[in-house]
This record gives structure tokens, C-alpha cells and sequence, in this order.
């Protein structure tokens, strides 16, 4: 037996697609099947499968756990719940590794599948061997057993532990993500009050689209947290795994800022340790690094690349612009946006200041949002290398850790290529408007250079 994937959705990071088009049941055996082989092959047995909200997640589930048994692997079935609870669980259940079924902050016709092996992700070359497996109908076979495990409430408790600090008034946005369950079970145990939005799990995400980078997705929790007067807000994405945040005037705190708070009482704990922070990441986050005695690591965005750069440096903390936040201190050394919040209670009262004093005290500083530029996925790639030769034959300051990220007197730039869509990414921070306008007027020159013009 044998099977093909369409090559769109074997992702840097996962497998992603959209149900009916390019994903369906028959992919999700395929993906149980070449994943049982290279469980086995490692001398692994048992396997922790959890799943999102997604309408599309019970048949997508269900179709991946007969691949895997088929394949001679025993699996844990958790039901439905956050990815970072499929992570934990794959950490404490004495498994060999573990499957979510999720389309992530993806609309809601996507879905897909995150793994992991022996505690470390499954992605890149290892993406691209569930295909080569599958092509070759070269999967072992066998007869698991499949049982299952309810953790929600050892989860909760975990996140739980050590958690100290004061009360405040705060504002949750699930939006009917999978995130939604294990909020509502974790504020009756926290001090302070809490106001809930949307944490009904429904595939529909009839209210907003779970993606707390997009501003437009963040209306109602700033409209909650302005009506109630509360300390902040805090917003999930479809999966638990990003997190967004409005301080009490609504603004918005981007992951990079928030990992300025939450990196603080870490370095305390860990002195000198090194911090990584990604590509898209705020020059404030690297020079506050330093002021607090840490070791700055620049890293490639994307979960998997973060994950392996914390092991590389032995960093107990890092994080993304996009919200993903991820913790080795005291934790298990993936991105958890539920823990962040809760550190983020613990980061905000050990200042002695608010979260909107806090946001007031940071330079400022002039940037763009993650600006994506559609272009063919087959073109993506291509122009990358190209800006990038323009920028070497002009002698530019540049790292080509994720693509191109150009320092210039006016502040930095970055192009890259979006490993999870058809896009191009880019963000620049200026001293200054003035400053920022002269960057993004620069990066238009060169992708106009490559054929492209950004709206």
C-alpha cells in the first residue's frame, strides 16, 4: 500500500492543509502510519494523540489513531484540548512521543497534525520523510491498542504550581478555541477576578478568528477590558499555543514585549543564562537582554527552530513576536500561552507597576505589525535569495539567520519567507516615523527589484 501527500501541505513545522482540498482521512492514516514507522525505528511503542476543536478534528483524529495502531503503536487519546496540554502530556505520561490534531491559528476549513519524538518536534527533513514513507509503502506494521487518559485537571494544577501572586482583574478571550475548557477550570483557582469571553469550543469560531497577531481579532477583549476597567486582557489562538495581550487602555503588547516582562524574574532565577528571541523581534528585546545580565540569541521564527535553539544555548526562556512563548524554567521546554499568562500575573505584580505603566516605560520605538505579502508559494523562496544577493553585492549589515534582516541608521528590517503560507513576511522598527518610512521604502525598492509591489 502506498499514498502521496500533496507536497503543499508537508510544512516546515507540520503537516497543514485544507480539509477537502489537499487534506483529507486518507492523509491522516498516511501521516499514523509513516509516524508509527519512525516511532518504532527509534524503539519507541506508545504515542499521546490529542485533538483542537475543529469540525473537521474528530474524523482527522480518528483516521490518524488506525494508522498509528496499524502500525504497531499503543496510543494515549486525550480528547479535545489546547496543543501546549499535548505537549505536557507527552512530557509526564511516559509516552515516545506525541500527535495533535490542529489547524492551529489557521481559518477553520485548515487542519493539520503537530508532532513529536522522544520530547523533541518532528519537523523539516523529518516532514519530509512521512512522504518519502508513504510513497514507498515502506511502514511497518503491527496491532496497538488504544486507551485513554483524561490530564486536564494535572495540567491545570501544574500551571497552577508556584503561582503566588496578587489579585487583579483581568479579561480571557478564548475565541471557541481549544484553550477555552482549560481557562474556565484554571481562574476558579486563581485570586482576583475574571471576566470570560468565548470559551465555548466550536470549530466555527463564530465570534472572531482565533489569531491573536491580527489586531481586528482583539476588538472584543479591548472593548471588555475598557468597559470593565480591568488591569488587562489576554487572548489565545485557535490551538492555545499564542498568546495576545491588551494592557487596561486596550493597547496591544506584542509577544516580543511581553517576553521583556516575562524574561525578567527568569534571569533573576538564572543569571547569565542566554534569552532567544526571534528574527522579528524588537531591538528593545536584545538590549534589555543585556541589561539584565542575559546572553542574547537571535533565532530562526517557528516553533520547532525556537525549541531546538533553547536546547542549544541551555536558554530557560524564548520567544516569538507572534506570541508563542516558551519556557525550560521550571517547565518542560515548550511554548505554552495559558503558563504565559499566569507568569505574566507573577511578572507583572513582582514589578510593583501595572501593565500599562510597564508598556508606558519602553522605548519609543516605531514598527510595523508581521506585514504578509502573498505570493506563489513556488516564488516564495526565490525571492528571498535574490534581495538577499542584491543586499550583499551593497555591502549591507546583514544576518540571514531567517531569512534577511537589514541593520541600517534608521533601525532594521526583516524579509522572510512564511514557512506555513503562501507569504512573505516582513517587519521593520525606525528610530522614528520619518525613520520607519525610509526602511519600508527601502525593502519596497528591492522587492520591486524581484517583480513583486506590496498594497
Amino acid at each position: 500500500m502506498t499514498h502521496h501527500f500533496d507536497p503543499a501541505i508537508l510544512r516546515e513545522y507540520d503537516v497543514r492543509g485544507t480539509v477537502g482540498r489537499n487534506l483529507d482521512t486518507a492523509d491522516a492514516y498516511a501521516v499514523g502510519r509513516g509516524f508509527a514507522t519512525r516511532v518504532r525505528r527509534a524503539r519507541g511503542a506508545r504515542i499521546v494523540v490529542g485533538r483542537d476543536g475543529r469540525l473537521s478534528s474528530p474524523d482527522l483524529e480518528a483516521a490518524l489513531v488506525d494508522g498509528l495502531t496499524a502500525g504497531g503503536v499503543d496510543v494515549v487519546r486525550i480528547g479535545v484540548g489546547p496543543t501546549p496540554m499535548l505537549y505536557f502530556a507527552e512530557a509526564t505520561l511516559g509516552v515516545d512521543g506525541g500527535v495533535q490534531v490542529t489547524g492551529s491559528h489557521n481559518p477553520p476549513g485548515d487542519n493539520g497534525f503537530k508532532l513529536m519524538l522522544r520530547h523533541r518536534s518532528f519537523w523539516g527533513d523529518d516532514v519530509t520523510d512521512l512522504a518519502r514513507l508513504a510513497a514507498a509503502g515502506d511502514w511497518i506494521t503491527g496491532n496497538g491498542t488504544v486507551g485513554e487518559a483524561d490530564v486536564m485537571d494535572a495540567y491545570v494544577a501544574r500551571l497552577r504550581a508556584g503561582h503566588t501572586a496578587g489579585a487583579y482583574r483581568i479579561g480571557w478571550d478564548c475565541g471557541n478555541g481549544a484553550a477555552g475548557p482549560v481557562v474556565a477550570r484554571l481562574v476558579r483557582d486563581l485570586p482576583g477576578e475574571h471576566h470570560l469571553l468565548y470559551t465555548e469550543v466550536d470549530g466555527r469560531f463564530p465570534h472572531h478568528h482565533p489569531d491573536p497577531t491580527e489586531e481586528a481579532n482583539l476588538a472584543d477583549l479591548k472593548a471588555l477590558v475598557r468597559a470593565r476597567g480591568l488591569d488587562f486582557g489576554v487572548a489565545f489562538d485557535g490551538d492555545g499555543d499564542r498568546i495576545g495581550a491588551v494592557d487596561g487602555e486596550g493597547r496591544v503588547r506584542w509577544g516580543d514585549q511581553l517576553l521583556c516582562l516575562l524574561m525578567e524574574p527568569v534571569l533573576a532565577a538564572c543569571p547569565g543564562a542566554a534569552v532567544v528571541a526571534d528574527v522579528k523581534s524588537s531591538r528593545h528585546v536584545f538590549d534589555r537582554i543585556v541589561e539584565l545580565g542575559g546572553r542574547p540569541v537571535m533565532g530562526a521564527t517557528g516553533h520547532s527552530p525556537m525549541k531546538e535553539a533553547m536546547i542549544a544555548h541551555d536558554a530557560p526562556i524564548a520567544g516569538e513576536l507572534s506570541g508563542h512563548i516558551f519556557f525550560r524554567h521550571d517547565w518542560y521546554g515548550f511554548d505554552d500561552a495559558i503558563l504565559a499568562v499566569v507568569r505574566l500575573i507573577d511578572a507583572v505584580d513582582r514589578s510593583g507597576r501595572s501593565l500599562t505603566q510597564l508598556r508606558d516605560a519602553m522605548p519609543a520605538l516605531v514598527n510595523t505589525p508581521d506585514v504578509r505579502v502573498p505570493v506563489p508559494a513556488a516564488d516564495k523562496w526565490r525571492i528571498v535569495a535574490a534581495v538577499r544577493d542584491r543586499l550583499a553585492a551593497a555591502g549591507a549589515d546583514v544576518s540571514a539567520i531567517d531569512g534577511v534582516r537589514v541593520t541600517t541608521p534608521d533601525g532594521w528590517w526583516l524579509l522572510r519567507a512564511s514557512n506555513t503560507q503562501d507569504m512573505l513576511t516582513l517587519r521593520a522598527e525606525g528610530s522614528d516615523d520619518a525613520a520607519l518610512a525610509r526602511l519600508l521604502r527601502e525593502v519596497d525598492a528591492h522587492l520591486a527589484a524581484c517583480g513583486v509591489v506590496r498594497d
